[in-house]
């Protein structure tokens, strides 16, 4: 509103409903006596224009398509396109997931998303003493390029977008998702897909790392430039806020310290001697649905906004692509419960929901018996129904931003987006993203949070259906999910077999190449390319740059 007039005439007419509806509440009280987002910002009773009396729609919200892309980074959304549904799996032996991925495909997933193990994710083959009992379990073990040619089989690479849940080796991943491809007879600018390659998020909130920060950065930035010229449809990067948010993080703090980390790696590039415009289009991002529908609608456009406003105005971005801040999202697993399992599918649907009118541009979502195992088949199968059904029948895909206007959507968008600036100067006055993680700032704001969140719940002011409400004594579910211990057994054997009937040689002269390129300022995707290729292991390429790189040791918060 700009009449100043109109608005102090209608503030009037608010304060004397409000008084009104006050003087009722001492015969019928509201629910509680504050309400609040889970961010702690207050919610009022009502919303009326006079809420965005400063509101200026060009700068604010705009049209889709268009800067600061609030409603959206395509001009027609979902009309033009639904979002690509993409379940996320993997676990076991390659051969057992090659075999969810195309369940997947049959049931009309458009993209798959792929879980490694955790030796995989931390840069361990199968048989290192380490590994042990947790082969298969988290995820799909991947070992070297045989396990890869076995995960993709007869799967067309050029036909299929492929997201990876990799961070600290994702340059390896990478490099065996190519050589992949090249099998197949594709080259690598006809690939599609992401790789999460978020290292700084797991310092903050997961733990998988290997390297420390400064070479951790430097095979971040030796994709981005490889990528670039050999890879142009690839994501070189998904900056994640979603484990972020798992941890404990508000929705406020999972955008503020995920666009801190953005800021990182595009100052890293840059450094690097990259051109703005010429990786940040393929920069990507991962965020969290979580269970306050209207909060999480919010923060997604204010997300948008404030992203578009760090590229132009810090960065220099000329491009407007490189202005898109373009995200997947998955439902909360935080958020899953063992008791009564069922009421699961109910929080998934309102978590994809809010994603949807959030304006995401990839979705999974999670299954009902995650809280106990790793999904089954017919639980899969009813997560992915769940997007199908909001991409098909309800309507929201219709027109874009559905919510946009919303008198209480368009305030809480702009009372995120004031306080993620407020924590993005708090990280740059402590010298940047990687600063603050060493110094343990935001592990710090994270366990806080988490903290308050699993008080509430504890005391009953927060709510959680089946927990600490309408509880149900029932027998557990019996029909889970169990991999097979002798998956490790097979693998170890499997990778074994590949040192035996490799070239050696070969291996031995790829992995000195990559060692001496790491003593330099070197890109070492090729190399680490033609390592690949020799069926060089996960593990032996790791090793060889733990010994030049050394290894992060965590920081203790107090």
């Amino acid at each position: 509103m700009s009449d100043s007039t109109q608005v102090k005439e209608l503030e009037a007419r608010k304060q004397g409903w409000t008084e009104k509806v006050e003087a009722s509440l001492k015969k019928r009280p509201e629910r509680k006596t504050e309400f609040a987002t889970d961010s702690q910002i207050t919610i009022d009773r009502l919303y009326t224009p006079a809420d965005l009396n400063e509101f200026e729609y060009e700068e604010q919200l705009g049209f889709p398509g268009e800067y600061p892309f609030t409603r959206g980074v395509q001009p027609t959304m979902y009309r033009g396109r639904h979002w690509t549904m993409r379940q996320y799996a993997g676990f076991g032996s390659a051969e057992e997931t090659n075999e969810r991925f195309k369940y997947l495909l049959q049931q009309g997933q458009t993209g798959l998303s792929c879980a490694f193990d955790l030796p995989t994710q931390i840069g361990y083959d199968s048989d290192q003493p380490l590994s042990r009992g947790e082969v298969g379990k988290v995820g799909v073990a991947i070992d070297s390029l045989k396990d890869m040619e076995i995960l993709f089989d007869g799967i067309p690479l050029d036909k299929v977008s492929t997201s990876m849940t990799i961070n600290a080796p994702a340059s390896v991943l990478l490099a065996m998702y190519i050589a992949v491809a090249e099998k197949q007879g594709i080259s690598p600018d006809k690939l599609s897909g992401t790789i999460q390659n978020d290292i700084l998020k797991e310092y903050v909130a997961r733990g998988t790392y290997i390297f420390p920060p400064a070479e951790s950065m430097r095979l971040i930035t030796n994709i981005f430039a490889y990528c670039a010229k050999s890879v142009p449809n690839w994501n070189t990067i998904s900056i994640s806020g979603y484990h972020i948010r798992e941890a404990g993080a508000t929705a406020v703090q999972e955008i503020a310290f995920t666009l801190a980390d953005g800021i990182a790696y595009v100052d890293a590039a840059i450094k690097a001697g990259l051109d703005v415009d010429q990786f940040a289009p393929r920069l990507s991002f991962f965020f969290n649905a979580h269970v306050n529908f209207s909060e999480e609608i919010a923060k997604f456009r204010a997300a948008r906004r404030i992203w578009a406003k760090i590229m132009k105005e810090r960065f220099g971005a000329k491009d407007a692509k490189s202005m898109m801040l373009r995200f997947h999202t998955q439902t909360a697993g935080s958020t899953l419960t063992a008791q009564q399992p069922d009421v699961n599918i109910m929080r998934v649907a309102f978590q994809a929901l809010s994603a949807v009118l959030g304006g995401t541009q990839s979705l999974h979502t999670n299954s009902r018996d995650e809280a106990l195992a790793l999904p089954t088949e017919h639980s899969v199968l009813i997560a992915l129904r769940t997007q199908q059904v909001i991409g098909y029948e309800i309507g929201v895909a219709d027109t874009v931003d559905p919510l946009g206007g919303s008198y209480f959507i368009e305030k809480l968008t702009n009372e995120i987006e004031s306080k993620v600036w407020e924590y993005i100067q708090k990280i740059e006055d402590l010298g940047g993203a990687t600063k603050s993680i060493e110094r343990g700032y935001m592990q710090k704001e994270i366990q806080e949070s988490a903290y308050r969140y699993q008080k509430a719940v504890e005391s009953g002011s927060q709510v959680v259906i089946g927990v600490n409400k309408f509880q149900m004594k029932k027998e557990p579910p019996q029909e889970l999910m169990r991999v097979d211990p002798a998956v490790e057994q097979l693998q170890v054997a499997k990778t074994r077999k590949v040192r035996e009937e490799r070239d050696n040689k070969a291996v031995e002269k790829c992995l000195s190449n990559l060692k001496e390129a790491a003593k330099t300022d070197a890109n070492l995707m090729p190399l680490m390319i033609d390592a690949v290729k020799a069926y060089a292991t996960l593990g032996e390429i790791c090793d060889v740059l733990r010994e030049v790189f050394g290894e992060y040791q965590a920081v203790a918060t107090i």
